[in-house]
């Protein structure tokens, strides 16, 4: 595949994986993108996952033709990324290996190299000029690793970005990139948005007109859209308005709360309601609509004096993404001594611009008229 007429995709699609880093699931599998610059000299940009030595390698002769590659430019160290650098180096002995001091230090602790005798340090500003083609390098510590570069070729005004602008899914299957981005985006990077906010104001002062990211599809069309939506997640904005309920249950008593709340909100007309039962859906679905929508809404039994555990892995996972600048409201259901709204706000108490609804649901063993009035207040309040 072409991306200009310098430029070529020599990337693989993984169909075959069904947890990305071990956690996340891919229906549409994965792709690990690499990319050619042909010109007086040649670049490779980043390598591919070890189980795609071959495939890749193949690529690259076949792009290469009769010529060989000068360099290897390596942005980013995560091994689907990074895993076939030493191949790559056996392959072709006279090619430079260009990448920044601290991906230099992480090759020796992945290989027991660190390539000095072909190595070409980088930082932020340097450039690398290849006949007509002259490349930047850009810094972008903790996006989401601290060794990160992206680099920005000034001829054909493209970005390669590293993992930034990246989403799941393989480049042979149709979907919505926006959804698969932002579960990617959420996971992955959502921890480092002041970092992923200072590489946006670096590249806002570049002029882009092609986005080369390691996973997903090259964005070529309307990168405003794609860039605001960075934006946005990055700045912890509210994407969308609406309500997520995220709940569990253990008998079905605050199964019966939540079902009724949703109809509640959506007979007071408020946009959208989402429901998450935290012990069978995915996971990190239920972590990135916490992220889109501007309310959520935490109901879970105390158990053990404490919370449900699907709830406190579900609350781990938000504040360990920074979450913020929501609106949260609670449904507690205990028996005999109710703590789960305590424990919850506790673990939130870190969290900034968090704020708490003034109507909770206590419920104790199961819905009362006190209780339904107290979803009636909480239904009203939420839908203002």
């Amino acid at each position: 595949m072409n991306i200009t007429n310098d430029i070529k995709y020599i990337g693989v699609n993984d169909h075959k994986i069904d947890l990305f880093e071990g956690q996340y699931v891919v229906p549409n599998g994965m792709a690990y993108n690499s990319y050619m610059i042909l010109d007086e000299k040649i670049a490779v940009m980043d390598s591919v996952d070890a189980n795609f030595k071959d495939e890749w390698l193949t690529n690259i002769k076949n792009a290469l033709g009769c010529r060989k590659p000068d360099y290897l430019i390596v942005q980013h160290m995560e091994p689907d990324h990074s895993a076939n650098i030493t191949s790559f180096a056996e392959c072709y002995p006279e090619a430079k290996i260009v990448s920044s001091a601290k991906a230099f230090a992480m090759m020796k602790n992945f290989f027991g190299t660190d390539f000095s005798e072909r190595q070409i340090v980088v930082g932020e500003g340097d450039t690398l000029s290849l006949g007509k083609h002259n490349l930047t390098f850009v810094t972008a510590p903790m996006v989401h690793w601290p060794e990160v570069i992206v680099t920005y070729d000034s001829t054909d005004k493209v970005l390669f970005s590293a993992d930034g602008f990246g989403k799941f899914g393989a480049l042979d299957v149709e979907e919505d990139w926006a959804c698969e981005a932002r579960r990617y985006y959420i996971g992955i990077v959502g921890k480092y948005g002041m970092q992923v906010q200072s590489l946006l104001k670096k590249a806002a002062a570049l002029d882009i007109r092609i986005i080369c990211p390691l996973h997903g599809p090259v964005l070529s069309e309307n990168l405003e859209y794609y860039i605001n939506l960075y934006n946005i997640w990055s700045g912890y904005q509210i994407e969308t308005d609406g309500i997520v309920i995220a709940y569990t249950s253990v008998y079905g008593n605050t199964k019966k709360a939540v079902m009724k709340l949703e109809d509640k909100l959506k007979a007071n007309g408020c946009p959208k309601v989402v429901v998450n039962d935290l012990a069978r859906c995915d996971m990190a679905e239920a972590v990135e609509d916490a992220f889109r929508y501007g309310k959520l809404v935490l109901a879970t039994t105390t158990y053990n004096a404490d919370i449900f555990p699907f709830m406190r892995e579900f609350i781990n996972h938000l504040t360990e993404r920074n979450f913020q600048n929501r609106t949260v409201a609670f449904i507690d259901n205990g028996s005999w001594a109710p703590m789960a709204v305590k424990v919850m706000k506790g673990m939130l108490e870190n969290s900034k611009n968090l704020h708490y609804a003034e109507n909770e649901v206590k419920i104790l063993s199961a819905l009362n008229a006190e209780s339904e009035k107290q979803l009636d207040a909480l239904a009203d309040e939420l839908c203002k």
